[in-house]
């Protein structure tokens, strides 16, 4: 059955989008980075997105291809917060050069083709322990988000800046549809 991603930048509402999701019985993959930003933290290592973007993504990498493969003999549609795209997308943002293992995990680890991308939204961005992004920053990563899923071949669709329930409510008519 699909594997959805839905993504966006930092405080664009997706994580509370996805626990609505939820909610209303629908299977939901957790964002990987903030519970490895947790981790990581409390283990007092450096390897977090702004110390060390590289050692991040590779741990990033790892749970998000363990999550994608524990849902894979499931029969119905599993909402994922981000996807492995978002690593690419990030690592691009980053400066960093992006291994070819991204590429091949990308390519290996294939969600369903339309991808529900959250945009920048001013009036609920807030960051805490886990966002440290500025809200311009999580704009770059917008961007950045929308080129990587075309450039793999994903259909982007923007989600409206709605409330919560309108955007499930547009998320599964959109599924239902197609």
């Amino acid at each position: 059955m699909p594997k959805i991603i839905i993504t966006g930048g930092p405080g664009s509402g997706k994580s509370t989008l996805l626990d609505a999701l939820l909610k209303k019985g629908y299977p939901c993959m957790p964002e990987v980075s903030r519970l490895l930003i947790r981790e990581q933290v409390e283990l007092g290592t450096k390897c977090v997105p702004w110390e060390d973007l590289n050692c991040f993504a590779s741990l990033a990498l790892n749970k998000m291809a363990a999550d994608y493969k524990s849902v894979l003999a499931e029969n119905e549609t599993v909402f994922f917060d981000r996807g492995i795209p978002d690593i690419i997308a990030y690592l691009k943002v980053g400066g960093q050069s992006v291994n070819q293992q991204f590429f091949n995990a990308a390519s290996k680890f294939r969600y369903a083709k339309e991808v529900f991308i959250a945009p920048p939204w001013a009036e609920i961005y807030v960051n805490d322990a886990e966002r440290w992004q500025t809200f311009e920053e999580a704009c770059v990563l917008h961007e950045a988000l929308l080129l990587v899923y075309e450039e793999l071949g994903y259909d982007v669709q923007l989600l409206p800046c709605i409330s919560v329930e309108e955007r499930v409510a547009f998320i599964v008519e959109k599924i239902n549809a197609g």
